[in-house]
């Protein structure tokens, strides 16, 4: 009898416990900034979004509107972006099109080479601070392999949409529509630039 009603007890106090756990766990999803637009906004909202691409900046030299503004068109700030999903029959669902994953949406293969070339096999793609390092080291890597200058943002986009290589085929002059898209990443830098020149001092 004592024994069950320890059981009892014990039961009793393991939900609450479970679901102070679930509550804390659920919690600690990263959500996009309530203001995506405005990079002042962001980093007042998210200071730990500002330190990471500082360390970033100081890094790897990347700005931090150059960061911003690819992980925006890339993810819209989505922790666990994924591209869409191919259907078999147009209604099985048949994997993704592509294993792109995260903020910066960095492919397997591409985080792999990250990984090996910069240490940290603990990192991951929906960290916050591990993806803008990614997207340091790949921009480094597109200026030092392809001569793309840090503070651009058209190249640096198309750098990393087409790969290295590709960049450096130019197999974007076949695809308008991701020259355009580059466009708008380039725009959407240059206000974010304003903006963080504006704040800087006040973050």
């Amino acid at each position: 009898m004592i024994q069950a009603l320890r059981s009892s007890h014990n039961a009793r106090w393991r939900i609450p416990a479970v679901i102070a756990i679930s509550a804390a766990v659920a919690g600690c999803a990263t959500t996009p900034p309530d203001n995506p637009e405005n990079i002042c906004e962001i980093f007042r909202e998210k200071s730990g979004w500002h330190n990471a691409v500082e360390q970033t900046q100081n890094k790897w030299g990347i700005p931090p509107q150059v960061i911003m503004s690819v992980i925006y068109q890339e993810s819209s700030f989505r922790h666990d972006a994924q591209p869409p999903r191919r259907y078999l029959l147009w209604v099985i669902p048949w994997g993704r099109v592509s294993s792109a994953y995260g903020y910066a949406q960095a492919k397997d293969e591409t985080w792999a080479d990250y990984e090996r070339e910069v240490g940290g096999w603990f990192k991951s793609r929906d960290d916050f601070g591990d993806a803008v390092d990614f997207m340091g080291w790949y921009m480094n890597k597109a200026q030092r392999l392809n001569g793309t200058s840090k503070w651009d943002a058209y190249g640096q986009y198309l750098n990393y949409h087409e790969g290295w290589t590709g960049y450096r085929n130019r197999s974007y002059d076949s695809k308008p529509w991701l020259k355009n898209v580059a466009a708008k990443v380039q725009a959407r830098a240059e206000r974010f630039g304003a903006q963080y020149r504006s704040c800087k001092g006040s973050l």
